[in-house]
């Protein structure tokens, strides 16, 4: 348990240095984001969920991210780390082949995938702690499901919806691999 805290503190800890440093240098980081199309915009697939335009975004994301990366980390213990990278290059890389013309920025697309991921899991593995867990994330994160559609200017929904695609792609993936 104390290497899952670890790890979800690390990788929250590392969006919040990024995001200090994108203040203090003048340089706006907001450039390494997804740029849907561009040969530029690839490095944003590895970058955007590091990178936050306000301080409101990255609260926004700091507590659902820690807490969905621990029960991933925890939970699918044998899975955690590919669920992870997959739903980091391949959301990205569906965001930056389908995604409108726009700098996306944020961890929310990782937020959704991870959300996705655990939600149907339960579905598909039928085990009661998957199934469980299922009904904690729909209780919880549940109103995520808004999120998705094109409803807030300014919003990647595109990097939700594919979040969660591919969240919901590695739940089935991985629906037989025992942990």
């Amino acid at each position: 348990m104390i290497r899952n805290l670890k790890i979800a503190l690390f990788f929250v800890l590392t969006m919040w240095i990024v995001f200090i440093v994108d203040i203090v240098i003048p340089i706006d980081f907001t450039i390494f984001g997804i740029i849907p199309r561009k040969m530029e915009g690839l490095i944003g697939i590895l970058a955007s969920p590091f990178l936050h335009g306000s301080i409101a975004h990255i609260i926004a994301n700091t507590i659902p991210l820690f807490i969905l990366l621990l029960l991933v980390l925890t939970f699918y213990k044998k899975n955690s780390v590919p669920v992870i990278i997959i739903i980091i290059i391949l959301g990205g890389f569906l965001v930056w082949l389908f995604g409108r013309n726009a700098y996306h920025i944020g961890a929310s697309g990782l937020i959704y995938g991870l959300a996705g991921f655990l939600f149907s899991s339960g579905i598909f593995r039928r085990d009661v702690k998957s199934i469980l867990i299922s009904i904690a994330i729909f209780l919880f994160y549940g109103g995520l499901i808004y999120g998705i559609l094109p409803t807030q200017k300014g919003v990647s929904w595109e990097g939700h919806l594919f979040g969660v695609l591919v969240g919901v792609f590695c739940g089935y993936i991985f629906k037989k691999e025992k942990e």
